[in-house]
Protein backbone atom coordinates (compact mmCIF):
# COMPACT_ATOMS: atom_id res chain seq x y z
CA UNK A 1 0.00 0.00 0.00
CA UNK A 2 0.94 3.37 -1.05
CA UNK A 3 2.72 4.83 2.23
CA UNK A 4 0.79 7.80 4.29
CA UNK A 5 2.68 10.02 6.58
CA UNK A 6 -0.51 9.96 9.08
CA UNK A 7 -3.95 9.49 9.01
CA UNK A 8 -6.12 12.55 8.87
CA UNK A 9 -9.93 13.15 9.42
CA UNK A 10 -12.33 11.96 6.46
CA UNK A 11 -15.54 12.73 5.93
CA UNK A 12 -16.22 9.50 3.53
CA UNK A 13 -13.62 6.11 3.06
CA UNK A 14 -14.53 4.26 0.45
CA UNK A 15 -12.97 0.51 0.30
CA UNK A 16 -13.78 -1.39 -2.48
CA UNK A 17 -13.71 -1.59 -6.36
CA UNK A 18 -12.55 0.88 -9.12
CA UNK A 19 -12.65 0.36 -13.18
CA UNK A 20 -11.43 1.55 -16.56
CA UNK A 21 -14.18 1.75 -18.77
CA UNK A 22 -14.31 1.25 -22.47
CA UNK A 23 -17.64 2.65 -23.72
CA UNK A 24 -19.15 2.09 -27.30
CA UNK A 25 -22.22 3.41 -28.02
CA UNK A 26 -24.30 1.38 -30.40
CA UNK A 27 -27.20 2.77 -32.46
CA UNK A 28 -28.86 -0.81 -32.43
CA UNK A 29 -28.02 -3.50 -29.75
CA UNK A 30 -26.65 -6.58 -31.18
CA UNK A 31 -28.57 -10.23 -31.80
CA UNK A 32 -27.01 -13.44 -31.01
CA UNK A 33 -24.82 -14.40 -33.85
CA UNK A 34 -25.16 -11.03 -35.55
CA UNK A 35 -21.98 -8.67 -36.15
CA UNK A 36 -22.52 -5.04 -35.61
CA UNK A 37 -19.95 -2.35 -36.71
CA UNK A 38 -19.62 0.90 -34.06
CA UNK A 39 -18.35 4.57 -34.95
CA UNK A 40 -16.35 5.29 -31.94
CA UNK A 41 -15.20 4.25 -28.43
CA UNK A 42 -13.95 6.13 -25.30
CA UNK A 43 -11.82 4.82 -22.38
CA UNK A 44 -13.40 6.22 -18.85
CA UNK A 45 -12.04 6.14 -15.92
CA UNK A 46 -15.43 4.14 -13.28
CA UNK A 47 -16.02 1.49 -10.83
CA UNK A 48 -18.35 1.95 -7.84
CA UNK A 49 -16.38 3.33 -5.11
CA UNK A 50 -13.97 5.15 -6.60
CA UNK A 51 -16.62 6.94 -8.70
CA UNK A 52 -18.84 7.75 -5.53
CA UNK A 53 -15.84 9.22 -3.34
CA UNK A 54 -14.53 11.33 -6.34
CA UNK A 55 -18.11 12.57 -6.48
CA UNK A 56 -18.31 13.58 -2.89
CA UNK A 57 -15.01 15.01 -2.99
CA UNK A 58 -16.28 16.99 -5.88
CA UNK A 59 -18.92 18.23 -3.69
CA UNK A 60 -16.44 19.43 -0.81
CA UNK A 61 -16.86 16.33 1.50
CA UNK A 62 -13.08 14.87 2.41
CA UNK A 63 -12.66 11.67 1.27
CA UNK A 64 -10.16 8.82 0.93
CA UNK A 65 -10.31 5.20 -1.22
CA UNK A 66 -8.98 1.90 -0.24
CA UNK A 67 -8.02 -0.25 -2.97
CA UNK A 68 -5.93 -2.65 -5.11
CA UNK A 69 -4.37 -1.59 -8.70
CA UNK A 70 -2.27 -3.20 -10.95
CA UNK A 71 1.01 -1.52 -12.59
CA UNK A 72 -0.08 -0.79 -15.45
CA UNK A 73 -1.39 2.95 -17.14
CA UNK A 74 -4.59 2.28 -16.35
CA UNK A 75 -3.56 2.81 -12.44
CA UNK A 76 -1.34 6.00 -13.06
CA UNK A 77 -4.57 7.42 -14.43
CA UNK A 78 -6.62 6.69 -11.68
CA UNK A 79 -4.38 7.91 -9.64
CA UNK A 80 -3.71 11.09 -11.34
CA UNK A 81 -7.70 11.83 -11.02
CA UNK A 82 -8.08 10.92 -7.46
CA UNK A 83 -4.93 13.38 -7.12
CA UNK A 84 -7.08 15.96 -9.03
CA UNK A 85 -9.90 16.30 -7.05
CA UNK A 86 -7.79 15.91 -3.42
CA UNK A 87 -9.21 12.11 -2.82
CA UNK A 88 -6.50 10.36 -0.52
CA UNK A 89 -5.70 7.20 -2.08
CA UNK A 90 -4.17 3.96 -0.04
CA UNK A 91 -3.72 1.58 -3.00
CA UNK A 92 -2.31 -1.62 -2.75
CA UNK A 93 -0.22 -2.36 -5.91
CA UNK A 94 -0.24 -5.65 -7.56
CA UNK A 95 2.69 -6.19 -9.77
CA UNK A 96 2.24 -7.56 -13.09
CA UNK A 97 -1.42 -7.28 -13.35
CA UNK A 98 -3.91 -5.39 -15.06
CA UNK A 99 -5.90 -3.14 -13.16
CA UNK A 100 -10.02 -4.11 -13.48
CA UNK A 101 -11.17 -3.06 -17.16
CA UNK A 102 -14.68 -3.06 -18.37
CA UNK A 103 -16.47 -2.90 -21.53
CA UNK A 104 -19.55 -0.90 -21.58
CA UNK A 105 -22.02 -0.91 -24.74
CA UNK A 106 -24.52 1.42 -24.81
CA UNK A 107 -27.72 1.31 -27.11
CA UNK A 108 -29.78 4.06 -28.25
CA UNK A 109 -32.05 4.38 -25.36
CA UNK A 110 -28.70 4.84 -23.26
CA UNK A 111 -29.25 1.64 -21.41
CA UNK A 112 -25.93 -0.14 -20.64
CA UNK A 113 -24.42 -3.39 -20.48
CA UNK A 114 -21.30 -4.46 -18.70
CA UNK A 115 -18.47 -6.48 -19.38
CA UNK A 116 -16.17 -6.76 -16.85
CA UNK A 117 -12.67 -8.42 -16.60
CA UNK A 118 -10.69 -8.41 -13.03
CA UNK A 119 -7.78 -9.98 -11.62
CA UNK A 120 -8.58 -12.54 -8.80
CA UNK A 121 -4.86 -10.91 -7.25
CA UNK A 122 -6.61 -7.41 -7.45
CA UNK A 123 -9.33 -8.64 -4.44
CA UNK A 124 -8.85 -6.41 -1.63
CA UNK A 125 -7.92 -8.45 1.58
CA UNK A 126 -8.54 -7.42 5.56
CA UNK A 127 -4.73 -7.12 5.34
CA UNK A 128 -4.97 -3.98 2.97
CA UNK A 129 -6.86 -2.17 5.48
CA UNK A 130 -5.41 -0.62 8.95
CA UNK A 131 -8.07 0.59 11.50
CA UNK A 132 -7.38 4.20 11.51
CA UNK A 133 -7.81 4.58 8.32
CA UNK A 134 -11.12 3.48 8.62
CA UNK A 135 -12.41 4.87 12.23
CA UNK A 136 -10.77 8.61 11.21
CA UNK A 137 -13.73 9.22 8.62
CA UNK A 138 -17.26 9.83 9.56
CA UNK A 139 -18.88 7.35 7.33
CA UNK A 140 -17.97 4.16 5.30
CA UNK A 141 -18.99 2.96 1.64
CA UNK A 142 -18.47 -0.75 0.73
CA UNK A 143 -19.19 -2.92 -1.94
CA UNK A 144 -20.77 -6.22 -1.90
CA UNK A 145 -17.14 -7.21 -4.04
CA UNK A 146 -14.78 -7.29 -2.50
CA UNK A 147 -16.89 -9.16 0.57
CA UNK A 148 -13.60 -10.30 3.17
CA UNK A 149 -12.04 -6.73 3.19
CA UNK A 150 -15.12 -4.91 3.26
CA UNK A 151 -16.37 -6.96 6.44
CA UNK A 152 -12.77 -6.24 8.05
CA UNK A 153 -13.73 -2.19 7.66
CA UNK A 154 -17.59 -2.46 8.73
CA UNK A 155 -16.49 -4.56 11.85
CA UNK A 156 -14.16 -1.37 12.58
CA UNK A 157 -16.50 0.99 11.49
CA UNK A 158 -19.57 -0.61 13.85
CA UNK A 159 -17.42 -0.76 17.07
CA UNK A 160 -16.32 2.95 16.66
CA UNK A 161 -20.30 4.09 15.60
CA UNK A 162 -19.63 5.25 12.53
CA UNK A 163 -22.41 4.44 9.98
CA UNK A 164 -21.73 1.87 6.82
CA UNK A 165 -23.32 2.30 3.91
CA UNK A 166 -23.36 -0.52 0.73
CA UNK A 167 -23.87 -0.72 -2.59
CA UNK A 168 -25.04 -4.60 -3.45
CA UNK A 169 -25.05 -5.80 -6.86
CA UNK A 170 -24.32 -9.64 -7.24
CA UNK A 171 -24.24 -12.26 -4.15
CA UNK A 172 -21.27 -13.09 -3.41
CA UNK A 173 -19.22 -15.70 -0.79
CA UNK A 174 -19.41 -13.49 2.57
CA UNK A 175 -22.42 -11.04 1.61
CA UNK A 176 -24.40 -12.97 5.06
CA UNK A 177 -21.47 -11.77 7.29
CA UNK A 178 -21.33 -8.37 5.90
CA UNK A 179 -24.75 -7.11 5.79
CA UNK A 180 -25.12 -7.08 10.29
CA UNK A 181 -22.67 -4.51 9.92
CA UNK A 182 -24.23 -2.37 7.48
CA UNK A 183 -26.77 0.27 8.29
CA UNK A 184 -27.98 1.10 5.25
CA UNK A 185 -27.85 -2.05 2.61
CA UNK A 186 -28.79 0.18 -1.15
CA UNK A 187 -28.96 -2.83 -3.79
CA UNK A 188 -29.67 -3.31 -7.41
CA UNK A 189 -33.18 -4.15 -8.03
CA UNK A 190 -32.78 -7.80 -8.41
CA UNK A 191 -30.54 -8.45 -5.41
CA UNK A 192 -33.14 -8.69 -2.62
CA UNK A 193 -35.52 -11.50 -4.45
CA UNK A 194 -32.08 -13.31 -5.02
CA UNK A 195 -30.90 -13.32 -1.43
CA UNK A 196 -33.80 -14.10 -0.21
CA UNK A 197 -36.38 -16.28 -2.46
CA UNK A 198 -39.20 -13.43 -2.59
CA UNK A 199 -40.28 -12.17 -5.40
CA UNK A 200 -42.19 -9.41 -4.31
CA UNK A 201 -39.67 -6.47 -4.08
CA UNK A 202 -41.25 -4.59 -1.25
CA UNK A 203 -41.59 -7.74 1.02
CA UNK A 204 -38.35 -8.75 0.03
CA UNK A 205 -36.65 -5.85 1.64
CA UNK A 206 -38.70 -6.30 4.77
CA UNK A 207 -36.87 -9.72 4.73
CA UNK A 208 -33.30 -8.31 4.73
CA UNK A 209 -34.22 -5.47 7.06
CA UNK A 210 -35.72 -8.41 9.72
CA UNK A 211 -32.88 -10.96 9.15
CA UNK A 212 -30.26 -8.51 9.43
CA UNK A 213 -30.97 -5.63 11.45
CA UNK A 214 -30.50 -2.74 8.67
CA UNK A 215 -31.27 0.84 9.56
CA UNK A 216 -32.23 0.95 6.20
CA UNK A 217 -32.79 -1.03 2.98
CA UNK A 218 -33.14 -0.36 -0.17
CA UNK A 219 -33.45 -0.97 -4.20
CA UNK A 220 -32.53 1.03 -7.52
CA UNK A 221 -34.85 0.62 -9.68
CA UNK A 222 -34.15 2.83 -12.93
CA UNK A 223 -36.95 5.69 -13.73
CA UNK A 224 -38.69 4.32 -10.97
CA UNK A 225 -36.00 5.83 -8.77
CA UNK A 226 -35.36 4.29 -5.48
CA UNK A 227 -37.46 1.98 -3.14
CA UNK A 228 -36.52 1.39 0.76
CA UNK A 229 -37.49 0.13 4.12
CA UNK A 230 -37.11 1.78 7.25
CA UNK A 231 -38.52 -0.92 9.69
CA UNK A 232 -42.07 1.23 9.71
CA UNK A 233 -42.57 2.36 6.26
CA UNK A 234 -41.47 2.17 2.30
CA UNK A 235 -40.35 5.50 0.63
CA UNK A 236 -40.42 5.28 -3.20
CA UNK A 237 -39.01 8.41 -5.05
CA UNK A 238 -39.06 8.46 -8.63
CA UNK A 239 -36.56 9.05 -10.78
CA UNK A 240 -36.10 12.88 -12.26
CA UNK A 241 -36.65 13.43 -16.27
CA UNK A 242 -33.08 13.90 -17.96
CA UNK A 243 -31.99 13.21 -21.48
CA UNK A 244 -30.36 10.23 -21.47
CA UNK A 245 -27.14 9.40 -22.82
CA UNK A 246 -25.51 6.83 -20.97
CA UNK A 247 -26.64 4.87 -17.30
CA UNK A 248 -23.37 3.82 -16.75
CA UNK A 249 -22.59 4.97 -13.57
CA UNK A 250 -26.23 6.05 -12.09
CA UNK A 251 -25.84 3.44 -9.46
CA UNK A 252 -22.48 4.87 -8.57
CA UNK A 253 -23.70 8.49 -8.16
CA UNK A 254 -26.76 7.07 -6.45
CA UNK A 255 -24.60 5.93 -3.64
CA UNK A 256 -22.34 8.95 -3.72
CA UNK A 257 -25.39 11.12 -3.24
CA UNK A 258 -27.30 9.22 -0.52
CA UNK A 259 -23.51 9.83 1.48
CA UNK A 260 -23.56 13.35 0.63
CA UNK A 261 -27.06 13.85 1.78
CA UNK A 262 -26.58 11.67 4.78
CA UNK A 263 -23.52 13.46 5.82
CA UNK A 264 -25.17 16.74 5.60
CA UNK A 265 -27.55 15.54 7.99
CA UNK A 266 -30.43 15.96 5.80
CA UNK A 267 -33.92 14.11 6.08
CA UNK A 268 -34.09 10.71 3.93
CA UNK A 269 -36.54 11.60 1.70
CA UNK A 270 -34.23 14.86 0.86
CA UNK A 271 -31.24 12.46 1.02
CA UNK A 272 -33.14 10.13 -1.43
CA UNK A 273 -34.03 13.54 -3.53
CA UNK A 274 -30.62 13.89 -4.29
CA UNK A 275 -29.37 11.24 -4.77
CA UNK A 276 -31.99 10.56 -7.51
CA UNK A 277 -30.89 14.17 -8.94
CA UNK A 278 -27.28 13.28 -8.78
CA UNK A 279 -27.73 9.55 -10.67
CA UNK A 280 -30.15 11.12 -13.23
CA UNK A 281 -27.60 14.32 -14.06
CA UNK A 282 -24.98 11.54 -14.67
CA UNK A 283 -26.84 9.95 -17.37
CA UNK A 284 -26.78 12.90 -19.52
CA UNK A 285 -23.29 12.34 -20.86
CA UNK A 286 -21.26 9.14 -21.73
CA UNK A 287 -19.55 7.71 -19.57
CA UNK A 288 -19.26 6.20 -15.47
CA UNK A 289 -18.22 10.27 -14.95
CA UNK A 290 -19.54 11.69 -17.69
CA UNK A 291 -21.22 14.69 -15.64
CA UNK A 292 -20.92 14.92 -11.84
CA UNK A 293 -22.96 17.35 -11.11
CA UNK A 294 -22.08 20.45 -8.53
CA UNK A 295 -24.11 21.06 -5.78
CA UNK A 296 -26.23 23.70 -7.16
CA UNK A 297 -26.83 21.92 -10.64
CA UNK A 298 -27.92 19.10 -8.36
CA UNK A 299 -30.07 21.00 -6.47
CA UNK A 300 -31.64 22.67 -9.32
CA UNK A 301 -32.84 19.63 -10.33
CA UNK A 302 -34.50 18.48 -7.04
CA UNK A 303 -36.48 21.57 -6.83
CA UNK A 304 -37.32 22.39 -10.70
CA UNK A 305 -37.11 19.09 -12.58
CA UNK A 306 -39.55 16.63 -13.00
CA UNK A 307 -40.12 12.95 -12.37
CA UNK A 308 -40.98 9.76 -14.01
CA UNK A 309 -44.48 9.04 -13.48
CA UNK A 310 -44.02 5.45 -11.97
CA UNK A 311 -46.06 2.91 -10.46
CA UNK A 312 -46.08 1.82 -6.89
CA UNK A 313 -43.75 -1.00 -6.10
CA UNK A 314 -44.90 -3.29 -4.59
Amino acid sequence: MDKQPHVTKVDLVGVGLNATDTVIPLTLFPTLGSKTEYSERSIVLGGEISTAVIACSRWGLRTRYIGRLGDDDAARLHRAAFDAVGVESRIVTVEDASSPQSIILVDGSGERTVLCHRDPRLTMQPEDIDRESITSARALLVDGYHTAAAITAATWAREAGIPVIADLDVIRPGINDLLPMVDYALASREFPTALTGEPDLKKALMMLHDQFHCRLTGATLGLAGILTWDGKQAIQRPAFRVSTADTTGAGDLFHAGFAYGYLQGWPMERQLDYACAAAGLNCTRAGARGCIGTVDEILQLMEAGKRYVTPEVS
